[in-house]
């Protein structure tokens, strides 16, 4: 008989995650298939990444453009796609632009001039979702609700980006249900919008990703419940 290899705790940490997206999507009668799992790993080191990586996990999210340029370098030829989840200043996006599978965190039409303007000069397109503060937290990133139509609409226009959907956080909360009306909302946003191109919904994280999932979430960005505590 064949030997056995035991998981590793992240892959052990993985099948829990995808069986709580599966749950999650059956009791909001989804596909499963409709929800990608980006695993945060920022701060995680690269012997983690590999983990999450041979144990299926292809999509991960990076807050900070150094690291995120670092790890693209480390992991290059491997089946790997990097999130860029955080704020993120216009001047790091030269450093970016190539390298990133999608920009999660778009909030101002100077980020979109300046993405515009690498994907151009480099002749690549750049996939994007526009961040809104649903919330209104002054310490939240992206744009208000009514500033969202003419953001929306200044990315739609340039030509080399390519606009999937929009992207929340919602304030911390330790009862996942408090955050509900928050994603609710967000569909909603999207949904008012009436553009068939913006089919994704980057919302939920390890403690709200199920609630998020069954308000719409077709991206979700888990980190300490497949990685634990980030190091350092």
């Amino acid at each position: 008989m064949a030997e056995v290899t035991p998981m590793t705790t992240i892959e052990a940490n993985l099948e829990t995650v995808r069986a709580r997206i599966a749950a999650a999507a059956r009791r909001a009668g989804r596909a499963v298939e409709s929800v990608t799992l980006v695993a945060v790993s920022k701060k995680q080191p690269l012997a983690a990444l590999r983990e999450a990586i041979a144990a299926g996990c292809h999509d991960l999210g990076e807050n900070y453009a150094q690291e995120l340029v670092d790890k693209a370098s480390a992991l290059a030829g491997l089946d790997v796609r990097l999130h860029h989840i955080g704020h993120l200043q216009t001047n790091k996006v030269k450093a970016l632009v190539g390298k990133v599978a999608m920009f999660h965190g778009v909030d101002r039409p100077e980020l979109v001039r300046e993405l515009e303007r690498r994907s151009a000069t480099l002749a690549c397109r750049s996939s994007i979702l526009i961040q809104v503060n649903v919330s209104g937290e002054d310490t939240k990133s992206g744009c208000t609700p009514l500033e969202l139509p003419d953001l929306v609409a200044a990315a739609l226009a340039c030509p080399h980006l390519d606009v999937h959907g929009l992207m929340t956080m919602p304030p911390p909360e330790e009862d996942p249900e408090r955050v509900r009306a928050h994603f609710r909302e967000l569909r909603r946003l999207r949904d008012a919008l009436g553009d068939e191109r913006l089919r994704e919904l980057s919302m939920g994280m390890s403690h709200d990703f199920e609630v998020a999932i069954e308000e719409g979430a077709t991206l979700v960005r888990v980190g300490t419940a497949i990685f634990g505590s980030r190091a350092g």
